[in-house]
């Protein structure tokens, strides 16, 4: 078996929140076994790396994009215009952009067509590259909801995003029809958004329905996630057996108290938000989307202070895909989370042993440990200097295997 060292001039240790200098680290097939210090490694007959000049993280992960889009002011058309095969196909591509900006790990927050599923498989079965692939199916959302599609009632087939449902049973064979159909785990739709018409705050699904879905996965060991702006769906989720918060912008501060309580994480996605703001109605995005928009961000730098303070288990997720919010740009959100106030160490842990955490793969990626897969990326300049160089990525392991340097 190949031998592959890296000699790290700074690794980032995501355990503790430290950097290590002058590491190096020594990768056997897809797994490290050896992280010692420079001087002291066997470079012999191995495949050297040197990243020296280089700032070295664990592969990051992004805990909420959507592989089908990829930043158009109508993103939703791809739905409408696109066969199953070419939303594939374009998952499969938009994947591989987040691969080569270093986020080795992704999961998807909502897919068309389980066309998320099959980018995973084939990932999984060594067919394409791309990055590991936490998946969640189709999202469940309501009549009406945020997940449902908004043409003339006289154009019949599926129109929709996500699984629409009514009720609690139509709830648990929703969540069921996703399980059968390989998913990692269940994505609700608690709330209203920002895309579609409608209040973001607004409840779209009962606490009864939520509950129903949840059971399913709870009772399955899996985890699940709820897009929630409002106040009450937080609440009505997180008590229903949700396991993290996406977005989360109307909080309040019960809301806080709760998830610090339940153990749930919170998924703050600034950057979707400061995306439509910076862009606005002048790039073609309606006045509505801006002005919701611009409403749930205005509040977000104080609630995630609370967070902090209360110890709120935050995690990192753009919902790359969404208007101008590009795969294998995101890394942009790190430079938004340092401005809302959080240390680069918190926000490299995010990204790491955080996320790692929430999708219960913590023995196998999240840190540069022996055992480990053999997930690492490296860096331009120094986070903790300009936490921009995180957008600039030169280096991408994934198991073992170097796909950009």
């Amino acid at each position: 078996m190949d031998k592959i060292v890296l000699l790290c001039g700074k690794l980032f240790c995501s355990t503790t929140g430290t950097v290590k200098e002058k590491v190096a680290v020594t990768v056997e097939g897809e797994k490290i076994t050896a992280v010692c210090p420079v001087e002291q490694a066997d470079t012999a007959g191995c495949t050297v790396y040197d990243l020296g000049d280089k700032f070295v993280t664990p592969g990051l992960i992004d805990a909420h994009v959507h592989t089908i889009w990829d930043g158009e002011v109508e993103f939703m058309d791809c739905i409408n215009k696109g066969t199953i095969g070419d939303l594939t196909i374009r998952s499969m591509l938009l994947a591989k952009k987040d691969l080569m900006a270093g986020f080795t790990t992704i999961r998807d927050e909502g897919s068309y067509g389980f066309a998320d599923i099959a980018v995973r498989n084939a990932i999984d079965r060594g067919e394409i590259d791309g990055p590991r692939m936490f998946v969640s199916g189709e999202a469940i959302s309501s009549t009406g909801g945020h997940s449902d599609g908004w043409l003339a009632p006289q154009i019949t087939g599926k129109c929709q995003s996500g699984v629409i449902i009514d009720g609690p049973d139509a709830g648990r064979r929703a969540a069921r029809y996703n399980l059968k159909y390989g998913a990692d785990q269940i994505k609700i739709m608690a709330t209203g958004g920002v895309g579609n018409p409608g209040e973001p705050g607004a409840i779209e699904l009962t606490f009864e329905e939520m509950k129903a879905i949840l059971d399913v996965a709870n009772s399955r060991g899996r985890i699940s996630s709820a897009h929630a702006h409002g106040a009450q769906g937080i609440k009505n989720a997180i008590r229903a057996g949700i396991t993290s918060i996406e977005h989360g912008m109307l909080m309040d501060d019960e809301c806080v108290e709760l998830m610090a309580r339940h153990g749930t994480y919170l998924v703050p996605t600034i950057i979707a938000g400061q995306r439509i703001n910076e862009n606005g109605v002048a790039a073609g995005l309606p006045a509505e989307v801006v002005e919701k928009s611009v409403r749930c961000l205005q509040g977000h730098r104080e609630n995630l202070r609370k967070c902090r303070q209360a110890g709120v288990k935050i995690c990192f997720g753009t919902d790359a895909g969404t208007s101008f919010n590009y795969h294998g740009k995101q890394a942009y959100e790190f430079s938004l989370m340092v401005d809302f106030g959080f240390t680069v160490a918190q926000v490299l842990q995010a990204a790491t042993a955080t996320n790692a955490q929430l999708l219960g793969w913590q023995d196998k990626v999240g840190s540069v440990e022996p055992g480990k897969l053999a997930d690492i990326a490296a860096f331009d300049g120094d986070p903790f200097a300009d936490i921009s160089s995180m957008q600039r990525c030169n280096f991408v392991m994934k198991g073992g295997k170097v796909y950009k340097a």
